[in-house]
């Protein structure tokens, strides 16, 4: 095992106009959008026709639920709705309590902080979003500020339910139609960026955003198909078959067929037959030796007849410039791993809050400061400087100033386009609603290109979501919110540059020996004939729950302001040499079919591929 190689402190620099370029628009971006404005509009329609749209705020609480978990498959996603809906209402029975309890507006800004901080760790550590912690915390805040009495409460919170129930069944209701949407929808996300990757390629251009982008896209597609952990039905052991396609066109991009990738993607995304990616008969993981060149014993040649490479699991070839063809396996055995990995059960929920702990605690300082800011300068609603400061905090300082310019320069948009359609909101209570409905729905179809474009959508709703009770002056809202956001912006940066996670680099060392570690310990293990099926089983599962917390780990230390410079390429070498020792475990314990290798599986530390 290496020691840790040496690396130089050194200052990122914090960039801002990159920060608001567009990206392309997601290719099921009217969903999130549709859906939300089918889970508010009926609630809030109904309290409009009984003169109550007062209580709307309530039932929109409720209704935001229906942002949560549309790239997951519905039995995952039913579950995960049920945890947003349930954790929405604890935030909101806390604020709507302790509003009933006190005026005091520092105490109420102080739980306001407490809560977001809460709210940011839980869903950080469940990885529930987007929209994650921001509309939970969004909902607690401004609930703290409406005045409240004890009796009220329950019935606030009844309100809220309801409208959580029914955006439960809009979350849900496409399941009959499309019982495996998301997976096709992901599933054809990879083919299309492997088969641009393998565009790049033939055009004998570098393609370094082709293939992260090809990468990610098949990552998001193994999470999707892996996240339902209970035995696969044949149309998800299809759809994995054309993501281990996916996967081979990466390891040779230039061999690849662009043209198969992209009709096998516009097939998936329909409701019909999934394609076949060979003979079934001769298909193992879905990969035809033959028809990838490679014969039973594990060797193979290259088309051009250059000479016979080897695949044996410590993937060495005779010459390194026959990786493309002999590096199939290798690749084949590396998904392996990574399904393993995908495999393993999540660790307890207070195990994987420790590493938060420094995000926790910037979002409780740096939302009771911003709060605390807003107050002294005679805010009348410190809560929106508090959900601003709540909306910056991402995984490390670059991207909490990338976050931090996005919502100052879509909140500042915002206040213009809010200022423009006032007049028409202010016309009468359907006016407001549709004013209010169309906001929802073009938050939700632009955030996705870049969170300030979302940005200027969401301020004009969350303005118009205070005139719900009354209508108000619009000079003063819109004063109101340039402050509250320059301040919750300014302070919340300034915590989250005070509280820097400067352990981040350490602990990636740490996870870096940790993996080496355990991939050694089940190297061993399944290299010894006499291991027993228990000593496999928990080797494997080691490994992986190492390579799971090296992943979460290096995430969250790249991009920290000022910090060592990460050992990127170990981490990678690190993360491919220990998927290829899970499969080799997987393999002999039975649960996939040998290769038809026979030489040793060893686990060797930034092994190349």
């Amino acid at each position: 095992m290496s020691s840790a190689t040496p690396t130089s402190a050194r200052v990122r620099r914090l960039p801002v106009v990159g920060a608001l370029r567009l990206g392309r628009p997601s290719d099921v971006w009217f969903k999130p959008a549709l859906s939300v404005v089918a889970a508010v509009a009926p609630p809030s329609l109904l309290l409009m026709t009984l003169g109550r749209l007062d209580l709307a705020p309530y039932t929109m609480a409720g209704s935001l639920c229906a942002l949560y978990a549309h790239n997951r498959p519905y039995a995952a996603r039913a579950k995960v709705l049920a945890w947003v809906i349930l954790g929405m209402l604890g935030g909101l029975a806390v604020a709507l309590v302790s509003a009933s309890l006190t005026r005091n507006a520092v105490v109420l800004v102080t739980v306001g902080a407490l809560l977001a901080a809460v709210q940011k760790a839980v869903c950080d550590a469940t990885r529930v979003g987007p929209p994650a912690h921001v509309i939970l915390t969004f909902v607690s805040s401004a609930a703290l500020f409406v005045p409240q009495t004890l009796g009220q409460v329950p019935g606030h919170l009844a309100l809220a339910a309801a409208a959580g129930a029914w955006a439960w069944l809009v979350g849900m209701a496409p399941a009959p139609l499309r019982p495996h949407g998301p997976e096709r929808r992901a599933t054809a996300q990879a083919l299309h960026a492997a088969a641009a990757c393998a565009e790049t390629a033939r055009g004998g251009e570098e393609g370094a955003g082709a293939r992260s982008a090809a990468y990610a896209a098949v990552h998001a597609a193994w999470q999707t198909l892996l996240v339902v952990r209970n035995r696969p039905s044949t149309t998800r052991r299809a759809l994995e078959r054309l993501v281990i396609r996916a996967e081979v066109a990466l390891a040779a991009p230039a061999d690849a067929d662009p043209a198969r990738l992209r009709s096998w993607a516009r097939a998936v995304r329909g409701t019909g037959r999934i394609p076949r990616t060979g003979d079934p008969r001769r298909e193992e993981d879905g990969l035809s030796r033959e028809e990838d060149g490679l014969r039973p014993d594990g060797t193979g040649s290259r088309p051009d007849g250059a000479g016979p490479c080897r695949t044996d699991g410590g993937a060495r070839l005779d010459d390194d410039s026959l990786r493309r063809d002999g590096d199939l396996l290798c690749e084949r055995d590396e998904l392996v791993g990574v399904a393993a990995e995908r495999a393993v059960a999540p660790r307890p929920l207070w195990s994987r809050l420790g590493p938060l702990a420094p995000a926790a605690v910037r979002s409780a300082l740096g939302c009771a400061l911003a709060g605390y800011v807003s107050l002294a300068l005679g805010a009348e609603r410190p809560y929106w400087a508090l959900v601003t400061a709540a909306s910056l905090y991402q995984a490390n300082i670059t991207l909490t100033w990338s976050r931090a310019v996005q919502r100052v320069v879509g909140n500042l948009v915002g206040v213009l386009l809010f200022a423009a359609v006032a007049p028409v909101a202010q016309l009468g209570p359907l006016a407001l609603v549709l004013c209010i409905l169309a906001c929802n729905f073009g938050a939700e179809a632009l955030i996705g290109r870049n969170y300030w474009l979302g940005s200027v959508c969401v301020t004009p709703l969350a303005l118009l979501v205070t005139e719900l009770p009354g209508f108000q002056p619009t000079g003063e809202l819109v004063t109101g919110r340039v402050v509250d956001t320059l301040v919750g912006a300014l302070v919340g940066f300034l915590a989250a540059v005070a509280v820097t996670n400067r352990r981040a680099g350490r602990h990636v060392e740490r996870a870096l020996t940790t993996v080496d570690r355990a991939g050694e310990h089940a190297a061993r293990v399944a290299a010894d004939p006499s291991s027993t099926p228990a000593a496999l089983e928990a080797a494997r599962r080691g490994l992986a729950a190492a390579v799971v917390d090296l992943r979460a780990t290096a995430d969250a230390a790249a991009g920290e302001w000022w910090q060592r410079a990460q050992p990127q390429e170990r981490v990678v070498l690190a993360e491919q040499a220990a998927h290829r020792t899970l499969a080799a475990t997987v393999r002999r314990r039975g649960l996939l079919p040998d290769p038809g290798t026979t030489s040793t599986y060893t686990y060797t530390e930034g092994a190349s591929p």
